[in-house]
């Protein structure tokens, strides 16, 4: 009896040493390739776009993968998404990425998939439209409603505006000239990404009224389990924020001097 005792004791050690081996495979394989591999949404402005005439990406989200690669002494290795909302967790889960900065929103279900940093960026769904057509929730009722399928926004629009016609897109882009064309009343997702939207299109004809639906707090993905790596994610943006680096990268992106102005209501915490 001793004899079996002990060996399902070594089992349950082995089997610990192992996960703890698993959860730092993300961090000592980042540090053995010298490449930190990150996944970026290159069709979200002020967040990640890309160069139309040299292709390189730059943004809010860039900036800070860049900013851990940095601290790492490693490489960074950008890899866009497509309009799959998806492919942001299936990227993470197949091995493909080590790292998400892409929009995402923390939830409890993807938290069921992944695990996210400490909140590094918050936002509020409202609403980008024609100026002048929307002062209040109640004009929105009965309205068709554009967003990007498979996210967020489509709970929170079903939730808020049930009387709504929500139009999915793949996209943020597409769904903005639907809104051009009159195809649909209003564009619905995060303030940031709409601001960010807002830029590229012809002045004083489209504003995003004083109406929000949610509160969006943004995480950092990495795969579920590799807890060195998320701590070393965490530690590092606690220390942007601490140093005033995440101040700096928000300033550049949405401070008043931007393209995009937006009011930093939030601080990087452990909370």
């Amino acid at each position: 009896m001793k004899k079996i005792v002990c060996l399902f004791t070594i089992l349950l050690l082995a089997a610990g040493i192992c996960c703890v081996a698993q959860a730092e495979d993300s961090l000592q394989n980042i540090r053995k390739s010298g490449v930190l591999r990150a996944g970026v949404k290159d069709l979200t402005p002020s967040f990640a776009l890309a160069d139309i005439k040299t292709g390189e990406i730059s943004g809010y989200d860039v900036d800070f993968v860049r900013a851990i690669a940095r601290r790492l002494g490693v490489r960074l290795e950008i890899t866009p998404f497509g309009g799959e909302e998806n492919e942001r967790i299936d990227a993470l889960t197949e091995g493909r990425v080590d790292i998400v900065a892409a929009t995402m929103t923390k939830t409890k279900e993807r938290e069921k998939l992944i695990d996210f940093s400490h909140t590094y960026f918050v936002t509020a769904q409202k609403f980008l439209v024609h100026k002048g057509t929307v002062q209040r929730l109640s004009d929105l009722k009965n309205k068709k409603i554009g967003t990007v399928d498979q996210t967020t926004s489509v709970t929170n629009l079903r939730k808020s505006i049930p009387s709504a016609s929500i139009v999915l897109f793949t996209g943020y882009v597409p769904a903005f000239l639907a809104l051009q064309n009159r195809e649909i009343f209003a564009v619905s997702t995060d303030e940031a990404i709409l601001a960010g939207i807002l830029t590229k299109a012809e002045k004083g004809v489209f504003e995003i009224p004083k109406v929000s639906i949610s509160r969006e707090p943004y995480g950092l993905g990495v795969r579920k389990g590799h807890t060195s790596f998320l701590r070393y994610v965490n530690q590092t943006l606690l220390e942007m924020e601490r140093s005033g680096e995440a101040q700096r990268i928000f300033d550049k992106w949405f401070g008043p001097e931007s393209e995009a102005p937006l009011e930093r209501t939030f601080r990087i915490t452990a909370t």
